[in-house]
């Protein structure tokens, strides 16, 4: 697949990459896409979540009615999950949400998400820029300039760019992170994908 790559005022430099076939043009596996995405929202979940059962509630243990005899049910504590502020019957307890996943599966989870993107002609590449300083005007200009679009626009950069993320980061609709920082989460959230000119070349560098 050939892309042109833009200047960052919107018009073309001249330079044309090819997308390496086995990165941007597999057959995407949705099953490995969804293990991944699974694996990665589990990996971020604390587990923390905690409820008391009838063994923890502060209450009297002391026998509600007589066993016998009141024509109703039986009860022995006010504790029950049945009243009010009695214990939580099977609640969720502390637990360990993370997974564990084949580097393979991962990888190729992650090329099926970029051939996604390739094939929706959701990606477009920009020559290598800087800023002086950060300027979430001046980003917000930029990709009007490329036409990245208003929804969820992923900016992925060879290296880590201060001024660049401080420029992006009061924009909940864009996430700008290095190469090194890529995932299938962060690829199929976005709508469309802005590749600096040289990710393409990492990314091909890393194939085993």
């Amino acid at each position: 697949m050939e892309l042109s790559v833009y200047k960052i005022d919107g018009s073309e430099s001249g330079k044309k990459v090819v997308l390496d076939e086995n990165i941007f043009g597999i057959e995407p596996n949705d099953h490995a896409i969804y293990l991944d995405v699974k694996q990665y929202l589990g990996n971020q979940r604390q587990g923390t979540h905690k409820t008391k059962d009838r063994s923890e509630v502060a209450y009297s243990t002391k026998k509600l009615i007589r066993q016998k005899g009141s024509g109703g049910a039986r009860h022995g504590s006010r504790k029950a999950g049945i009243y009010t502020g009695g214990g939580r019957v099977f609640g969720p307890k502390p637990r360990d949400y993370r997974t564990k996943l084949n580097k393979k599966i991962k990888q190729l989870a992650r090329f099926s998400a970029l051939s996604y993107k390739a094939q929706e002609n959701a990606i477009i590449m920009v020559e290598p820029f800087a800023m002086d300083a950060p300027k979430t005007k001046e980003f917000i200009q930029i990709l009007k300039n490329i036409k990245a679009g208003d929804r969820k626009v992923l900016f992925v950069l060879p290296e880590n760019s201060k001024n660049i993320f401080l420029s992006s980061r009061n924009l909940p609709e864009v996430k700008v992170i290095s190469v090194d920082e890529i995932n299938t989460y962060t690829i199929m959230n976005a709508y469309s994908m802005v590749m600096v000119d040289g990710v393409q070349d990492i990314l091909s560098s890393r194939i085993k």
